[in-house]
């Protein structure tokens, strides 16, 4: 399989973003873009890291002294699999992954609805556009804050050589219970690569 071409078979330009082809949409975030968000944010309770894949983003998190439940719909040897987090009924104080690109609409309709006090989601910035969600996810469910990446986030599957920066602009997404009104814009500085690669 050409790996130019996405796993639904839509053409993709040249962007250093490796699929995993034998398998689910399935992409491990680097360290250093969990570490940014756990900056920016404060999350008080446990944390459900729902899409856990092989516990990249929940080591992050535990190293950070929080409380993590991780699960993950395929077995990828960490965490509870066999979970369909699209089909969770149980509700978490704070829900933070990396959903898989082509379930982002139904993980925010269920974090929002599972998550007490936060839930945020690591999304390509371009989930901002389209006019489906404006009128669904952002008239109806919109997050508090977007923090959007100044470096770019470059996905490798495990194990392989990271070299170069990817061409597609990422943010976290936080929705957050305690806050009502406008959708606020915020940018990450530069560094967090550097500092925790």
């Amino acid at each position: 399989m050409d790996a130019t071409y996405h796993l639904n078979g839509g053409f993709k330009p040249t962007m250093k973003r490796f699929a995993d082809l034998a398998g689910p949409d399935y992409f491990p975030t680097p360290a250093w873009a969990t570490h940014a968000l756990m900056e920016s944010e404060t999350f008080e309770g446990e944390i459900w890291e729902c899409a856990c894949g092989d516990g990249a983003m929940s080591r992050v998190l535990e190293s950070r002294g929080n409380q993590v439940r991780s699960s993950d719909l395929y077995n990828r040897g960490y965490g509870q699999s066999g979970v369909d987090f699209t089909r969770a009924t149980s509700l978490a104080d704070n829900i933070v992954t990396n959903p898989p690109y082509n379930s982002a609409e139904e993980f925010v309709r269920t974090g929002v609805a599972l998550a007490r006090d936060k839930f945020a989601l690591l999304l390509r910035l371009a989930f901002l556009e389209g006019a489906n969600r404006a009128r669904t996810i952002f008239s109806e469910l919109a997050p508090a804050r977007v923090w959007v990446f100044s470096e770019r986030i470059t996905f490798y599957p495990a194990g392989a050589v990271q070299a170069g920066s990817g061409t597609t602009a990422y943010a976290w997404f936080v929705w957050d219970k305690s806050v009502s009104g406008a959708t606020e814009l915020k940018w990450l500085q530069p560094g967090y690569k550097a500092r925790f690669a």
